[in-house]
C-alpha cells in the first residue's frame, strides 16, 4: 500500500494568519532549539493587519512532525534551511520578510544565500554564525564549554533544561519567562534536542556571510552570554547591507523579554531605508 508524504507545511507545523490578498507581503517567523509557535506571540499580532504571517517550526521542535527529523538530513543547519525553503516553495513565497531567532536566524541566512529571490528583508534576532571563540569571531564558548553543556544534556536532560533556561532568559525580572523556556525545553524530544544542540553549537556559518546581500536588521540584547555583542558587531561588519540595534535587555530572547523595543526596531527597519 502506498503512503502519501506529508506536505512541508504539515511537517513544519506551519500556522498562517494575518492579511490575505494578491499583493500582500508575507512575513515568516522561525525559532530555534526548543522553539514553539508561542515564542512569537508577542510580535505576531503587531504584523497581522499588514502582512500574511507564516510561523514555521523547525522539524524536530514544538509540534512539528518528529518522524521527519533525520540525523543525516539534519546533520547541518543546511538541512534545516532546505526544510524552510520547501515551506516557502509550497507557499510560492517571494520577496518575503524573514524573522529568525538564534540558530533559526542563521538557517534563514543559509536559505537566502541559496534562493535570494524568496527574501526581501531579514530580521536576525540574537544570531551567531559561530559559537566557539576564535580569532575573527568572538563567540562566547570554548570547545570544553560546549562539551560540558552537551554532557549535561546527555546526563540529565530535565536538569539541564532547568539550568539552561535562566541563562537563555538572562533576567531575574521575568520568572514566568524562565518557566516558559524550561517547559519548552522539557517538551522537546531529548534525543532530537541533544542532536540539534550539537549541530547548532558546533556549526560555522561564517563562510556564507559575504554571499548574503539581503537588507538585514540584527536585533541584539545588551547582555547575552550566548550571542554577545561582539558577535552581533561581527555579523554587521560582514554583511553587505545591514544595521544593528542593541535592545536594552538581558538574555538571548529580546522578542520575549523586551517585545516593545524589538517591535520598535523592526518597525523602523521595515518602513525606512536600511542604513549601516
Amino acid at each position: 500500500m502506498s503512503t502519501t508524504t506529508p506536505s512541508a507545511l504539515k511537517r513544519s507545523n506551519v500556522v498562517i494568519s494575518g492579511t490575505s490578498g494578491l499583493n500582500t507581503q508575507t512575513m515568516v517567523f522561525l525559532d530555534c532549539l526548543g522553539g514553539e509557535q508561542s515564542m512569537w506571540r508577542l510580535l505576531v499580532p503587531a504584523f497581522e493587519e499588514q502582512y500574511r504571517v507564516v510561523v514555521v517550526e523547525l522539524i524536530g521542535m514544538g509540534n512539528s512532525d518528529l518522524t521527519a527529523y533525520g540525523r543525516a538530513a539534519h546533520s547541518t543547519l543546511e538541512g534545516h534551511a532546505s526544510d524552510l525553503l520547501k515551506v516557502m516553495s509550497e507557499l510560492a513565497l517571494h520577496d518575503a520578510v524573514f524573522v529568525g531567532h538564534s540558530a533559526g536566524a542563521l538557517i534563514g541566512v543559509l536559505a537566502a544565500v541559496r534562493e535570494p529571490q524568496r527574501f526581501a528583508k531579514m530580521v536576525l534576532v540574537s544570531p551567531s554564525p559561530r559559537y566557539i571563540d576564535e580569532q575573527d569571531c568572538a563567540g562566547n564558548f570554548e570547545h570544553k564549554d560546549i562539551n560540558e553543556l552537551l554532557a549535561a544534556m546527555d546526563g540529565d536532560y530535565n536538569g539541564w533544561s532547568q539550568a539552561f533556561a535562566p541563562v537563555v532568559a538572562g533576567t531575574d525580572e521575568h520568572p514566568e519567562m524562565v518557566m516558559e523556556l524550561t517547559n519548552s525545553f522539557v517538551r522537546t524530544n531529548p534525543e532530537i534536542a541533544r542532536h540539534f544542540a550539537r549541530v547548532s553549537f558546533f556549526s560555522d556559518s561564517r563562510a556564507a556571510l559575504p554571499f548574503f546581500t539581503i537588507p538585514t536588521l540584527i536585533v541584539q540584547s545588551a547582555n547575552d552570554v550566548i550571542a554577545p555583542l561582539a558577535v552581533g558587531h561581527y555579523i554587521n561588519e560582514q554583511l553587505a547591507d545591514s544595521r544593528m540595534v542593541v535592545v536594552e535587555t538581558g538574555g538571548h530572547c529580546p522578542h520575549l523579554s523586551a517585545p516593545q523595543k524589538t517591535l520598535s526596531a523592526m518597525d523602523k527597519f521595515l518602513h525606512h531605508e536600511t542604513a549601516r
